[in-house]
């Protein structure tokens, strides 16, 4: 097997090889040759799958500078050297189905980076960095001990399709509704009690599956049109109909935390947070273009976040909501999905930003 192996990394210096593949080799170590004198400076893909690498070299974007894309699933990786950070042509990182407990930093450095694949490993966190990431159009996450996802991950504007099936999260990020170019977003098999008011708003997410979330019995309006998987979702007992206050402090419906006052639809008042908030995002959306024109106001930090990042916006006039929400239940029963996964525990939300929009929303099939 040495002997194949000095053989094959040969002939790829010899021939100048763009692309060698190292797989099913029964490594251990990462191999020498590949980092002899001025390593392979002309390589461009590197596959090193199902061998039984625990680290990489440090001077690996050194020697193999050129690389576009690298593949290291299964393996037996538990660090990944913060050198990583140096393989500045990189697009293609495949680190799936090894024993990662830490991504470093670094890996924010990646910004040629358009798919990162980290799945089934031991992953309890990510670092913030990956928000640099502004080219990253896949990120799969799925099968590791994620608690919840990092806030920055709303600046991956290329972001296409996110997998983060199979880990611990109970909620997700509001900021990740802002991901306008997002077409696929899988959740299956986590904690999740309730979805982002706006998931869905941007028509290119077509795609979204939170199959097996037990807790989650409802759904955002928006997502009435799109390919949802929603099975093993919500209690078994069917919904009944009543009135929408008692089923909202049943729990049948999860709704954020962060929402401070629920509407009635008999309550016409806006509370003056709200309506300071809807004002001041209007102002800040249409601004002059002198600036010196702006009031002479310093918002709270939480409040300027939450001004750049509502809630939710009205399903009925798009009205952004900060402090308060109408919301409006439509049973499964009544939609197209009830047909296909024979269910009525689970439901559509539409959220309004009043009372009249409230009254007056309707779900079209």
């Amino acid at each position: 097997m040495a002997t194949e192996l000095h053989e094959t990394i040969f002939m790829a210096k010899q021939e100048r090889h763009k692309n060698l593949f190292l797989n099913y080799k029964n490594l251990n170590i990462f191999p020498v040759e590949l980092l002899k004198d001025e390593g392979l400076q002309f390589l461009e893909r590197l596959y090193m799958k199902r061998n039984s690498l625990t680290t990489l070299p440090d001077n690996l974007a050194q020697k193999l500078p050129n690389l576009i894309e690298l593949y290291l699933h299964s393996n037996n990786l538990v660090l990944i050297p913060e050198a990583i950070g140096n393989l500045a042509r990189l697009q293609s990182l495949d680190l799936s189905n090894n024993t990662l407990q830490l991504l470093c930093p670094e890996i924010g450095r990646l910004r040629s980076l358009r798919h990162l694949r980290l799945s089934n490993n031991q992953l309890k966190s990510l670092p913030p960095e990956i928000g640099d990431l502004q080219d990253l159009e896949t990120l799969d996450v799925a099968m590791n001990q994620l608690t919840s996802l990092p806030d920055r991950l709303h600046r991956c504007l290329s972001l296409q399709n996110l997998t983060m099936d199979h880990n611990q999260l109970s909620h997700i990020p509001r900021q990740l509704c802002w991901l306008h170019r997002l077409n696929q977003l899988s959740m299956a098999a986590n904690r999740l009690t309730f979805l982002p008011l706006d998931l869905g708003r941007s028509r290119e997410l077509q795609f979204v599956f939170v199959d097996n979330n037990v807790d989650l019995r409802g759904l955002p309006s928006y997502l009435y049109n799109k390919v949802i998987g929603c099975s093993g979702c919500g209690v078994s007992s069917q919904v009944l109909e009543g009135d929408m206050g008692e089923v909202l402090s049943e729990a049948l419906v999860g709704l954020p935390a962060e929402v401070k006052v629920i509407g009635s639809e008999t309550d016409n008042v806006v509370p003056l947070e709200e309506l300071a908030m809807r004002t001041l995002q209007s102002f800040y959306h249409h601004r002059p273009a002198d600036l010196s024109l702006l009031p002479p106001i310093t918002l709270p930090r939480s409040l300027m976040e939450l001004l750049h990042f509502p809630l939710g916006h009205c399903h009925r006039c798009s009205q952004a909501m900060f402090t308060i929400i109408y919301p409006k239940l439509f049973p499964l029963r009544d939609t197209a999905l009830a047909g296909v996964h024979r269910r009525t525990a689970v439901s559509f939300v539409a959220y309004c930003c009043s009372s009249r929009c409230l009254r007056t929303f309707d779900l079209q099939g």
